[in-house]
């Protein structure tokens, strides 16, 4: 092993605001706070998901290839129409696509994640 992960990193406009949603999506808590950059997580020595501010954010787009998603999050779940409902509540935007097994929205600003039946 070279080395062990840490986090894995998603550029937005506003990255306190993006780490509330996945705060209430993934149930982990606050780990760092700066003025451009919020850590969450299940504890300061796990790994983590962490929002950072960049001066000129471009979503991007799926499905599409001007602006490619890149990566996503898949979020398991025990019932996807109840927790539709609750990321819809949130503020994500259901992207009508995916089968019984998972479906596919984006977040508030606009980054792709997929909630999957386990």
């Amino acid at each position: 092993m070279i080395g062990a992960w840490e986090s894995v990193v998603f550029d937005c406009e506003d990255p306190e605001a993006l780490a509330v949603f996945y705060e209430q999506v993934l149930g982990m808590v606050r780990v760092q706070t700066d003025a451009d950059w919020v850590t969450i997580g299940d504890g300061p020595d796990r790994p983590a998901v962490a929002f950072q501010r960049v001066d000129v954010y471009v979503p991007p787009e799926w499905p599409g290839h001007v602006h490619p998603q890149q990566a996503h999050l898949d979020v398991k779940v025990r019932d996807l129409d109840l927790a539709e409902e609750q990321v819809l509540k949130l503020g994500a935007v259901a992207m009508n696509a995916g089968n019984e097994n998972f479906r596919v929205y984006l977040d508030p600003q606009r980054h792709p994640f997929c909630l999957v039946k386990w």
